[in-house]
């Protein structure tokens, strides 16, 4: 019986911990993903910066290309970076309670 009860705690062990490493996995890729999409928005603020404010240029929203001027669109792309900036931040955070918690589990 006693070893019945050891290895269905190690089995609920081991579910534990795989789903400790599934979470920091799926935490560690939304963080590359935003990382490479805060690279993008950056690339296209430094591409916007040196161009007269009234040029028009296009501008992809929710699948639809839109034609707009750099005036319009440098803002919204600016304040899209730093709302990307600040969910980045927070996933980071996350990430390191997260594995804090998996150190403290692991014992």
């Amino acid at each position: 019986m006693s070893e019945q009860i050891s290895s269905k705690q190690q089995q609920e062990l081991q579910t534990q911990y795989s789903n400790y490493k599934n979470n920091l996995q799926q935490i560690a890729q939304k963080i590359g993903d935003l990382e490479q999409e805060a690279e993008e928005h950056k690339l296209v603020l430094e591409t916007l910066a040196p161009l007269p404010i009234e040029r028009k240029c296009f501008r992809m929203i929710n699948g639809v290309l839109v034609q707009r001027t750099v005036g319009d669109v440098r803002p919204a792309v600016s304040t899209n970076a730093d709302g990307l900036k600040k969910l980045l931040d927070d996933l980071l955070k996350q990430y390191k309670a997260q594995q804090a918690e998996m150190e403290g589990w692991k014992g």
